[in-house]
């Protein structure tokens, strides 16, 4: 489990295909460990810690991974974001984030703001929109945003300076595919909603 606050904005080494997945490289940041076996988000995604490479992170994607999210699309210097999972006693400043990507979206726009932040819109893939709540909480690339005037398919976030400065969305630009995780309780409620007896 997550909470959608980044940690550390990170470097991709290099990317390798092995059969219809790809293994990963990512520079550790200082004072990472890079033991086998420990979760961490990658862009929202959660991986597991694959092997041990001096001061990589080294993962592997599955199949699905691939065809859920954009990360076959990384290259060699590519930037990702990075979240160790929480442990229970952690402070939860962001939101309740699984690392379990529902599907992508992209950046249809950019807009400076006043304050020094941008006010982004984004566009999610079909069906992903009836998660999307006024004032409600979405994980766009591992980053807890909250979602401001939904209409159909596109939302937009206010993302403040420091976020900038923290994640990949400071280097972000129109057009570009994202990772989208719906809020957990607003998909716990349509699913129990769709179940309900009649």
């Amino acid at each position: 489990m997550f909470t959608g606050l980044v940690e550390a904005r990170a470097r991709v080494r290099k990317t390798q295909p092995r059969g219809r997945g790809l293994r990963l490289w990512v520079a550790a940041p200082k004072g990472w460990s890079t033991a086998r076996g420990r979760s961490i988000s990658v862009s929202g995604v959660c991986l597991t810690a694959a092997a041990e490479r001096g001061q990589d992170l080294v993962f592997d994607l599955s199949a699905e991974t691939i065809a859920r999210t954009w990360l076959s699309r990384l290259r060699s210097g590519a930037s990702v974001n990075l979240e160790r999972a929480m442990k229970l006693s952690d402070r939860l400043d962001g939101h309740l984030v699984t690392g379990h990507v529902d599907g992508r979206g992209k950046i249809v726009r950019i807009d400076d703001s006043r304050d020094g932040g941008r006010v982004f819109t984004f566009e999610v893939e079909k069906g992903l929109e009836k998660f999307l709540v006024d004032k409600g909480s979405v994980a766009v690339d591992g980053v807890s945003l909250t979602v401001v005037a939904p209409r159909r398919r596109k939302f937009k976030v206010a993302v403040i300076p420091e976020t900038l400065k923290k994640t990949t969305l400071g280097l972000a630009q129109a057009g570009d595919p994202v990772n989208i995780e719906s809020d957990l309780i607003a998909k716990w409620l349509a699913h129990l909603s769709h179940r309900a007896p009649r």
